[in-house]
C-alpha cells in the first residue's frame, strides 16, 4: 500500500456491530469489542491478508484507544494484538483496567477468556 492509499484509510466506530472498522479499497479491517458500562473489552482484531504488515491494525487500534481515553473508559485488551500495541505504546497502559494490567505487563499471557462475562 502506498502512502497515498494509506491516506485514504477511513476509520470509524460501528457501534451497532461493536467493532472499529478501517475501510480502504473495498477492504475491511476490524477491531471487535464488547462494551459493559464504563469498560471496553477488545476481543479480536482482523486485517485482510493483502493489508497485513502495513500498519492498518495499528492505526485502527490507536483510533479505538484514543476514543476510549476520550470517553474515560477502562480497557481490557483480551485481543493479543491490542495488548501488544499497548505494551509497545506505554502511554496507553493507564487505560487498562487495574485487574487486567497483567495483559500488558511483561510477556503475553493466554490465561484470560476471549469474551467478557455475559458476552
Amino acid at each position: 500500500m502506498t502512502n497515498s492509499e494509506m491516506s485514504n484509510l477511513n476509520i470509524e466506530n460501528n457501534k451497532s456491530a461493536q467493532r472499529w472498522e478501517a475501510h480502504i479499497d473495498q477492504q475491511l479491517a476490524m477491531a471487535e469489542y464488547r462494551r459493559r458500562g464504563d469498560t471496553i473489552f477488545f476481543i479480536h482484531t482482523e486485517v485482510p491478508r493483502e493489508l497485513e504488515g502495513q500498519g492498518v491494525a495499528s492505526k485502527l487500534v490507536k483510533a479505538a484507544l484514543d476514543d476510549a481515553r476520550a470517553q474515560h473508559l477502562a480497557v481490557v485488551p483480551f485481543c493479543p494484538f491490542v495488548a501488544g500495541y499497548i505494551r509497545r505504546h506505554p502511554d496507553y497502559k493507564a487505560l487498562v483496567h487495574l485487574d487486567e494490567r497483567d495483559l500488558v505487563e511483561g510477556e503475553p499471557s493466554h490465561a484470560h477468556s476471549a469474551v467478557p462475562p455475559g458476552g
